[in-house]
């Protein structure tokens, strides 16, 4: 008989998880719990969607790399073009004015990077490269420097919308077409054992109905993102191990603008990063079908609510994301010209050392329980990714069975 598998957080990372684990494993033994009463309401929902092969530091650089190349063959395989807006990317770098010397766009993205004071091309004022690279749509002044910053074919985009056919979208889709078991809106509560106090169970409630149900599982994944070290102290409230993983909020809009057309996305993708000053560090992805996502307003201080529909946007936020916009665009004496499609928060779960942790909890860091051996259960902790949820997602299950 197959051993049940509990993953806890229905984002990408738990979704692609189950996704490449009901290849090998009976689907109806693998279930899916959120809490949450949308689907794909943090993190997964409201990121950029880009992409990077090497963008990595050494520990997660294969992980990225076979990430990216799964990002790819799914989608030739699938025709992620037309479903979920999978196009090539080029990676810039830009500064405004005369500006020179402080932190790059892109520093905190790249955080302990091995690429991190890495410059692919020139300025695209001594390049023809940078220039013919350069987007169309980018409003430009006297002493701008704009860079390349990424390999040929070394980065792309994707849709993120949880009504769209965005990735987290289509995996979920193809789950359940499978049999994967979700539980939603739902959280867990507690852990049962068996005679011998080995994981035997989960119980999990409805948060709409309060209805109890107990799932038999031998296996756990937590994947819940910045909400994982709640999840763990409720299940393994024995337990003297605390996750090290924080949260970092973060606003983003995402517009539609003329500058941005059909006739530009046949020439490609852009990811920008921006150096304005000041701590803040705006970030401008164009997507196929005609939308430009912003973000780069980041506040570690900002609390965690209790489940992420219940984050409160900050309209300030909101208006220097505008601002920043409209000066990149172009736009900012004809307001008209761009309208907003949406506006987000989201609370990405991050590590000191910029790396996700992606491991099994030993069983003495679970309290007074323990799990089966030899492969047949366990608990295990995939959360951390910061900024690269998605673009790392889809080699965690792939690398785990090579």
């Amino acid at each position: 008989m197959a051993q049940s598998t509990a993953i806890l957080g229905a984002g990408i990372i738990g979704v692609a998880t189950a996704y490449y684990l009901s290849e090998t494993s009976p689907a109806s033994s693998i279930h899916l719990i959120e809490p949450s009463p949308e689907l794909f309401a943090s993190a997964s929902g409201f990121a950029a969607g880009f992409l990077a092969a090497d963008w990595f530091s050494p520990p997660v650089a294969a992980l990225g790399k076979l990430s990216f190349e799964e990002h790819k063959r799914l989608a030739d395989e699938y025709g992620g073009r037309e479903k979920w807006g999978y196009s090539r990317s080029t990676g810039l770098s830009y500064t405004a004015g005369k500006r020179r010397g402080g932190p790059r766009g892109d520093d905190w993205l790249r955080h302990g990077a091995s690429r991190a004071d890495a410059i692919v091309g020139s300025s695209e004022f001594t390049d023809g490269a940078a220039q013919r690279l350069r987007p169309e749509w980018l409003a430009r002044a006297d002493g701008d420097d704009v860079e390349v910053i990424s390999e040929e074919g070394s980065t792309a985009q994707v849709w993120v919308s949880a009504a769209s056919s965005s990735p987290p979208e289509s995996s979920h889709k193809k789950c359940l077409e499978r049999g994967v078991q979700l539980h939603h809106p739902s959280r867990a509560v507690s852990t049962d054992k068996d005679v011998r106090d080995e994981l035997s169970s989960l119980r999990i409630i409805n948060t709409e109905t309060n209805a109890v149900t107990d799932i038999p599982c031998q296996k756990i994944l937590i994947s819940a993102g910045a909400w994982s070290p709640h999840v763990f102290s409720t299940l393994f409230p024995d337990s003297r191990t605390k996750l090290p993983i924080s949260s970092l909020a973060g606003h983003s809009l995402v517009v539609r603008s003329p500058q941005w057309s059909m006739e530009h996305e046949e020439k490609g993708c852009h990811a920008i990063f921006i150096s304005e000053g000041g701590g803040y560090s705006p970030e401008v992805f164009s997507r196929i079908g005609g939308e430009i996502y912003i973000a780069g307003l980041n506040d570690p201080s900002l609390d965690l609510p209790e489940l992420a529909t219940e984050s409160k946007i900050d309209g300030d936020a909101v208006e220097r994301l505008m601002k920043t916009v409209h000066n990149i665009l172009g736009t900012h004496e004809k307001p008209g010209d761009m309208a907003v499609i949406r506006k987000g928060l989201c609370f990405r779960p991050v590590t000191k050392s910029g790396t996700p942790i992606l491991a099994q909890v030993p069983d003495e860091r679970l309290g007074n329980l323990t799990t089966r051996t030899a492969g047949e259960g366990g608990v295990w902790l995939a959360a951390g990714h910061g900024p690269w949820g998605i673009s790392l997602s889809l080699g965690l299950e792939r690398s785990c069975r090579r």
